[in-house]
């Protein structure tokens, strides 16, 4: 939410905390130990399973809920769990979208591993998987194994700068069809992808994505479930580090006079609601271009390959310098969100298939990133 909006949306007292904010008053916001994690990374462990994982809690994921959890018991094993606490059931019912957080997760974790000179064996779901729902039971056993002769992934040097970028996007800047075709090329676990950079496709998704959009936030239990996930300033961010951040002075001093928190953000009436609701909308006006993976089954092993392909294709946008942002809603399982899942696998998976993902692509402003549980938070057993 930029300036030009919080002026609209506040009032005069407000406005008055914000424009007398100080730089150091900004800084004091900012909340660093939320973020200390991406300094971490690599930095704090001898283990090399531990030291893999520390970039691996950096993966992207669905409403930044790092599902993850280990279990480091045997020696040179890292046993994957999902924390069944941090599920979306109204939004992704049957856990796909997490289970492909999870992808992002084994993928960054294995090119960690690489650049250490170690082989990453993978076995999936070792004890049995359930297409409805993710259980207690492990998602993945890894085994770390020395070996020189592996190679360190190109796509590595982009780790550290790779974001979702949900701000709006430059309508001005095509995106062009040379970096589409790496992006194509990026994936190596068996997804399908593909883009478009044409005007007539781009327009057809940047208003379906806006329609599956306000779908979500007009479905009261599905909005709620994002609304429930707000960490509004600084204290909230770095006692739950995870969930959807609202950061810095302006939201701060909206959340202290009302004007922007978990009630009003849900009520109808309020400024919040409506430029909450524009905000989001207006995002899906600015793409450029997109990106889609599509599996042709829909297994929970299909959903790990499209995670794992999803993070290599967000690092390579991220080396050509291209904002992504997932742009999952029209990809939803619940009843309202129908008529629009029906319609774009109608579009772009005519053969059949399942679209796994599907993001926006363009230039953008750069933005932090996202807060992390630091890793000892998320090992189950050492």
């Amino acid at each position: 939410m930029d300036r030009r909006k919080f002026l609209a949306l506040s009032g005069g007292g407000v406005i008055l905390a914000a424009s007398t904010a100080t730089a150091g008053f900004t800084l004091t916001r900012t909340p660093h130990r939320a973020l200390q994690p991406w300094k971490d990374a690599g930095s704090l462990y001898s283990d090399p399973r531990k030291k893999a994982l520390s970039y691996a809690i950096l993966a992207p994921n669905p409403h930044n809920r790092q599902p993850w959890i280990v279990d480091l018991s045997k020696p040179g094993q890292v046993i994957l769990h999902v924390d069944t606490d941090r599920l979306l059931p109204h939004t992704d019912p049957f856990s796909r979208q997490i289970t492909i957080g999870l992808g992002c997760f084994l993928e960054l974790m294995r090119m960690a591993a690489a650049k250490d000179g170690y082989k990453v064996d993978l076995i999936l779901f070792p004890e049995g998987e359930d297409d409805a729902a993710l259980d207690k039971r492990p998602v993945a056993v890894a085994t770390f194994l020395k070996d020189e002769t592996v190679a360190s992934d190109p796509l590595w040097a982009h780790v550290l700068s790779r974001r979702s970028l949900k701000e709006p996007y430059d309508v001005d800047r095509a995106v062009p069809r040379d970096a589409l075709a790496k992006l194509e090329a990026a994936s190596s676990n068996g997804s399908l992808v593909g883009t478009s950079n044409e005007s007539a496709m781009v327009s057809k998704l940047r208003r379906l994505t806006r329609k599956a959009m306000v779908i979500e936030v007009e479905t009261p239990r599905t909005f709620k479930e994002s609304v429930d996930l707000f960490r509004i300033g600084k204290a909230e961010i770095e006692s739950n580090p995870d969930g959807i951040d609202f950061s810095g002075p302006m939201f701060e001093a909206m959340s202290l006079t009302g004007v922007f928190t978990r009630e009003a953000a849900m009520d109808k009436t309020t400024a919040a609601y409506r430029e909450g609701l524009k905000s989001v909308t207006i995002t899906c006006e600015t793409a450029m271009a997109h990106v889609w993976l599509i599996s042709r089954t829909n297994t929970r092993v299909d959903q790990i390959n499209a995670g794992r392909d999803w993070l290599r294709i967000n690092l390579t946008a991220t080396g050509e310098g291209l904002g992504t942002q997932p742009m999952s809603q029209p990809l939803q399982e619940y009843d309202e969100m129908k008529p629009c899942y029906d319609e774009i696998h109608k579009m772009l998976a005519p053969e059949g298939g399942t679209i796994q993902m599907l993001g926006r692509l363009g230039y953008g402003v750069a933005v932090p990133p996202s807060p992390r549980w630091p890793l000892d938070a998320k090992i189950l057993k050492a």
